[in-house]
């Protein structure tokens, strides 16, 4: 089969079709093992791409990168803060207050069990393995972050899904412009702990401060 063919179909199974299958009940050990089988495929095809080394990004790129961070992070802090204070407002910093340890738990779990494994699939295999499929940069962007999305869709949450779309727009905007994992692995993680830390752990299906 023609490389683009192969690539193309290696998306659709691994990017649309596995996470739509989750929306169906079956045994949940099948579930378990597609996944594992499908990350276990794309750490295969990064190790032989030398991909998986941790790399420091490029010096010229921190400045900027944080620069632009701390005005989206402020940009976020105030929607959320806003959104749980009308929404919610017994949830606004609740599992901080009520439930520090928790807290600082989902913080370390989601950075280095949620966060990384994401941009390693997310960012740099799909941009390693498909960008040259897509002509247009912006559209690949887009695509990225639908299919980042659609990957949470098993949550079945409207808002879940919205959030992610836009959260892989901006990542995908980062690591389009830094190719460095650990630049949008540090902003994926600085926007979603963020997240928990303001309240919303609960409509995001993470544990709460009850």
């Amino acid at each position: 089969m023609q490389p683009t063919f192969t690539r193309g179909l290696e998306l659709l199974l691994l990017f649309v079709l596995l996470p739509v299958s989750f929306l169906f009940t079956y045994p949940i050990l099948l579930k378990v093992i597609l996944t594992v089988a499908g990350f276990v495929y794309i750490l295969v095809h990064l190790k032989r791409s030398g991909l998986l080394k941790l790399k420091l990004p490029n010096r010229s790129h921190w400045k900027p990168f944080w620069r632009e961070t701390i005005i989206k992070l402020a940009i976020v802090i105030i929607i959320t803060s806003l959104y749980v204070f009308w929404m919610a407002p017994d949830k606004l910093f609740s599992i901080v207050i009520k439930k520090p340890y928790l807290w600082v738990m989902i913080l370390f779990v989601y950075t280095f069990l949620s966060v990384w494994p994401q941009e390693i699939i997310y960012r740099t295999f799909f941009y390693n393995r498909y960008q040259s499929l897509v002509q247009n940069k912006w559209l690949f962007v887009f695509i990225n972050a639908v299919l980042f999305s659609l990957a949470h869709m098993f949550l079945r949450s409207f808002l879940v899904q919205l959030l992610t779309f836009l959260g892989g727009l901006l990542f995908a905007f980062t690591y389009q412009k830094t190719k460095s994992t650990t630049l949008v692995s540090i902003e994926h993680a600085i926007y979603g702990n963020w997240l928990f830390t303001v309240g919303m752990g609960e409509m995001l299906a993470f544990p709460t401060a009850d």
